[in-house]
């Protein structure tokens, strides 16, 4: 297989298929996969069939990562849900709030702030604005735990999408864009 070498604008050397279409590159799990079913299924498009099982096996990559850092944070992951929606408002919430946030309804809210609490996570406050009302705050050490699992996962997609220059993850991100655009638009198999 010959490659057609080219430096990126950001110094690397980028890499495309050979003239014969095989791939660039080392091979993956992928190609096997593929190569495997190209001689049972003829009509198997090993673009997309390549594409689709990348996608989906990187999504359980991502996931084996993202359990292990709850492990490693000693997070359930319904504590690190609660903690992720409580630091995406601003670390302040109502338990109402939390609640439709997390889909949730708000008894079963109550019992993860009981427990996120015990552990020193979160504390709730009277509210400033309503005294009949109670205000679920995101602890130092809760923002410290949370960040530090986010970092774990954050630091393993850096690593993965730093095989490609800055260019190319837009082009990805582009093009995903634009297949999710078609999924979320719904039909047949358009939900999750």
């Amino acid at each position: 297989m010959t490659l057609d070498e080219t430096k990126s604008p950001d110094g690397s050397r980028a890499q495309h298929r050979a003239p014969d279409g095989a791939p660039d590159g080392p091979l993956d799990w992928t190609d096997g996969h593929v190569a495997q079913w190209l001689p049972v299924l003829p009509d198997l498009n090993p673009d997309i069939e390549g594409a689709v099982t990348r996608i989906k096996r990187l999504t359980v990559h991502l996931r084996r990562v993202r359990e292990q850092s709850l492990v490693d944070f000693d997070l359930e992951r319904h504590e690190f849900d609660t903690l992720h929606k409580l630091s995406g408002r601003g670390g302040r919430a109502t338990p109402s709030e939390l609640a439709a946030d997390l889909d949730l309804a708000p008894a079963s809210v109550t019992g993860r702030l009981d427990g996120l609490e015990r552990r020193g996570l979160l504390r709730r406050t009277p509210s400033k604005k309503d005294r009949r009302r109670v205000d679920v705050e995101l602890t130092e050490s809760g923002r410290a735990v949370w960040l530090g699992a986010m970092d774990v996962l954050g630091d393993e997609e850096y690593r993965l999408l730093g095989v490609l220059s800055a260019e190319e993850r837009a082009q990805l991100s582009d093009m995903l864009r634009r297949i999710m655009v078609v999924a979320e638009g719904g039909g047949a198999g358009g939900r999750d």
